[in-house]
Protein backbone atom coordinates (compact mmCIF):
# COMPACT_ATOMS: atom_id res chain seq x y z
CA UNK A 1 0.00 0.00 0.00
CA UNK A 2 1.42 3.77 -1.04
CA UNK A 3 2.06 6.34 1.04
CA UNK A 4 -1.64 7.94 -0.14
CA UNK A 5 -4.12 5.35 0.65
CA UNK A 6 -1.93 4.91 4.08
CA UNK A 7 -2.50 8.72 4.46
CA UNK A 8 -6.43 8.24 3.54
CA UNK A 9 -6.94 5.99 5.59
CA UNK A 10 -5.69 7.86 8.52
CA UNK A 11 -7.87 11.07 6.80
CA UNK A 12 -10.78 8.60 7.26
CA UNK A 13 -10.33 7.29 10.93
CA UNK A 14 -9.14 10.98 12.57
CA UNK A 15 -12.63 12.52 10.52
CA UNK A 16 -14.76 9.66 11.95
CA UNK A 17 -13.44 10.18 15.02
CA UNK A 18 -14.17 13.81 14.88
CA UNK A 19 -17.39 13.39 13.79
CA UNK A 20 -18.56 11.11 16.81
CA UNK A 21 -16.88 13.55 19.22
CA UNK A 22 -19.17 16.39 17.80
CA UNK A 23 -21.81 13.93 18.10
CA UNK A 24 -21.00 14.06 21.67
CA UNK A 25 -20.33 17.61 22.47
CA UNK A 26 -24.44 18.56 20.88
CA UNK A 27 -25.35 16.92 24.30
CA UNK A 28 -22.94 20.20 26.17
CA UNK A 29 -19.82 21.22 26.37
CA UNK A 30 -16.51 18.78 27.45
CA UNK A 31 -13.05 19.42 26.84
CA UNK A 32 -11.49 16.23 25.70
CA UNK A 33 -14.54 16.06 22.97
CA UNK A 34 -14.25 19.33 21.88
CA UNK A 35 -10.02 18.76 21.29
CA UNK A 36 -10.58 15.71 19.25
CA UNK A 37 -13.48 17.65 16.94
CA UNK A 38 -10.52 20.26 16.29
CA UNK A 39 -7.46 17.96 16.23
CA UNK A 40 -9.09 14.87 14.10
CA UNK A 41 -10.84 17.57 11.67
CA UNK A 42 -7.58 19.57 11.54
CA UNK A 43 -5.20 15.83 10.96
CA UNK A 44 -7.81 14.38 8.70
CA UNK A 45 -7.92 17.62 6.15
CA UNK A 46 -3.39 17.48 6.53
CA UNK A 47 -3.61 13.65 5.78
CA UNK A 48 -6.08 13.90 2.69
CA UNK A 49 -3.93 16.67 1.54
CA UNK A 50 -1.41 14.22 1.71
CA UNK A 51 -2.97 11.41 0.27
CA UNK A 52 -4.18 13.38 -2.89
CA UNK A 53 -0.55 13.70 -4.16
CA UNK A 54 -1.01 10.39 -5.38
CA UNK A 55 -4.75 9.35 -5.07
CA UNK A 56 -7.39 10.73 -7.98
CA UNK A 57 -9.49 13.09 -5.93
CA UNK A 58 -12.44 11.82 -7.17
CA UNK A 59 -11.45 8.08 -5.78
CA UNK A 60 -10.27 9.82 -2.81
CA UNK A 61 -13.38 11.82 -1.85
CA UNK A 62 -15.71 8.77 -2.55
CA UNK A 63 -13.83 6.40 -0.42
CA UNK A 64 -13.39 8.94 2.05
CA UNK A 65 -17.04 9.70 1.91
CA UNK A 66 -18.12 6.42 1.67
CA UNK A 67 -16.19 4.42 3.99
CA UNK A 68 -17.12 7.54 6.55
CA UNK A 69 -20.80 7.49 6.13
CA UNK A 70 -20.30 3.65 6.98
CA UNK A 71 -18.16 3.78 9.66
CA UNK A 72 -20.05 7.08 11.37
CA UNK A 73 -23.19 5.17 11.13
CA UNK A 74 -22.22 1.59 12.55
CA UNK A 75 -20.47 3.44 15.20
CA UNK A 76 -23.52 5.87 15.89
CA UNK A 77 -25.32 2.63 16.72
CA UNK A 78 -22.66 1.21 18.63
CA UNK A 79 -22.30 3.93 20.76
CA UNK A 80 -25.37 6.41 21.00
CA UNK A 81 -28.05 3.52 20.23
CA UNK A 82 -28.71 5.05 16.97
CA UNK A 83 -31.44 3.52 14.98
CA UNK A 84 -30.55 2.53 11.60
CA UNK A 85 -33.56 1.69 9.36
CA UNK A 86 -33.56 -0.67 5.87
CA UNK A 87 -33.49 2.31 4.09
CA UNK A 88 -30.87 3.73 5.74
CA UNK A 89 -28.96 0.44 5.19
CA UNK A 90 -29.98 0.49 1.41
CA UNK A 91 -29.08 3.30 0.75
CA UNK A 92 -25.25 2.16 1.94
CA UNK A 93 -25.29 -0.30 -0.06
CA UNK A 94 -25.59 2.42 -2.77
CA UNK A 95 -22.53 4.34 -1.35
CA UNK A 96 -20.82 1.33 -1.39
CA UNK A 97 -21.50 0.42 -5.14
CA UNK A 98 -20.70 3.87 -6.25
CA UNK A 99 -17.48 3.39 -4.37
CA UNK A 100 -16.62 1.32 -6.55
CA UNK A 101 -17.93 2.18 -9.27
CA UNK A 102 -15.40 5.45 -8.96
CA UNK A 103 -12.20 3.53 -8.34
CA UNK A 104 -12.76 1.55 -11.66
CA UNK A 105 -12.50 4.59 -13.20
CA UNK A 106 -8.98 4.71 -12.08
CA UNK A 107 -8.04 5.82 -8.49
CA UNK A 108 -4.05 6.83 -8.97
CA UNK A 109 -2.62 9.92 -10.96
CA UNK A 110 -1.01 8.65 -14.22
Amino acid sequence: MGMGWLALGVAIVLEIMATLSLRRLSSGFAPLPMALVVVGYTGAFACLAVALRSVNVGAAYAIWSGIGTIGITALAALFFDEHVSPAALAGIALIVVGVILVNLGGATHG
